[in-house]
């Protein structure tokens, strides 16, 4: 099976000569990240993590996305964790766009090539480590876990998107599918991390405003993007970070299709304090 295309930073920086001018905005209601900022001032690292830095896309911020962090992780040969989680509540995507990581959940070890997608839940004891002979990119969603009396934990699993079959939206023909890595009824999960595919021409016929949080991560092709009362036109690598109840269409160019890595929070009661 042919892999998708799935944009991943590079780092660097830009020459001396560029303008200026650029296409990053940050509002109350949503931040648009272009993917000409991911360079390599803006990146961090992190304790116990060996040959390792990382881009940090979204972060927990009062007033604005509240319930979630989204990281995109390069791990160059020989790199990674056995203590890569500091806090025991928080539950982990991991999703491979270049390269392979080994990865062991309580004791099972698997290969995640590209395109490999990773649950872990809260508490697992879990490690990375890269054993091949080129770096290795992956995005890193995590979520404090929402646990319920009643509710059983959920459990880890691996799979990847080539395994992932896409549901076709009603209606729509096949221009807008979602593979969805766990069952939208699935009560024990509290957020969901999918990935989104549009055909070129295919579009969101509405203004999609809603309670759940987003962090979009553009994987392959374009659009124009509709957040707020603004239109924007995104390319892969270029990232939204949306609060609840922002305003989101799209429609979707050419001529490859538009694919976007989506986290969103779901499944729980609004809290009633703040």
């Amino acid at each position: 099976m042919t892999l998708p295309p799935y944009y991943a930073p590079n780092g660097g920086l830009p020459p001396q000569s560029q303008l200026l001018t650029d296409r990053a905005i940050f509002t109350d209601a949503y931040a648009f990240i272009p993917k000409g900022t991911l360079t390599d001032i803006t990146t961090s690292y992190l304790p116990f993590w060996d040959k390792t830095r990382l881009w940090i896309l979204a972060r927990p911020l009062s007033g604005f996305a509240e319930t979630f962090s989204h990281y995109i992780m390069e791990v160059s040969a020989g790199g990674g964790s056995k203590q890569p989680e500091a806090d025991i509540n928080a539950q982990s995507v991991l999703f491979i766009v270049s390269g392979q990581l080994r990865l062991a959940i309580d004791g099972d070890v698997c290969d995640l090539k590209i395109g490999g997608y990773a649950y872990i839940p809260a508490g697992a004891d879990w490690s990375v480590q890269n054993r091949s002979a080129n770096s290795c990119k992956f995005h890193w969603l995590r979520k404090r876990y929402h646990s319920i009396e009643g509710v059983d934990r959920p459990d880890a699993f691996v799979t990847s998107d080539q395994d992932t079959k896409a549901v076709e939206m009603p209606d729509t023909k096949g221009v807008w599918a979602t593979s969805r890595f766990v069952e939208p009824d699935d009560i024990r999960h509290d957020m969901h991390v999918n990935i989104v595919s549009f055909q070129p021409g295919g579009v969101i016929p509405f203004a999609e405003t809603h309670v759940m949080e987003h962090g979009l991560y553009v994987l392959q092709g374009k659009a124009v993007y509709h957040l707020n009362q603004s239109w924007i036109e995104v390319e892969a690598g270029d990232y939204m970070w949306l609060r609840a109840f922002c305003p989101q269409a799209c429609y979707a160019g050419g001529p490859e299709p538009f694919r976007y890595l989506l986290y969103k929070d779901v499944n729980r009661h609004v809290r009633l304090e703040l």
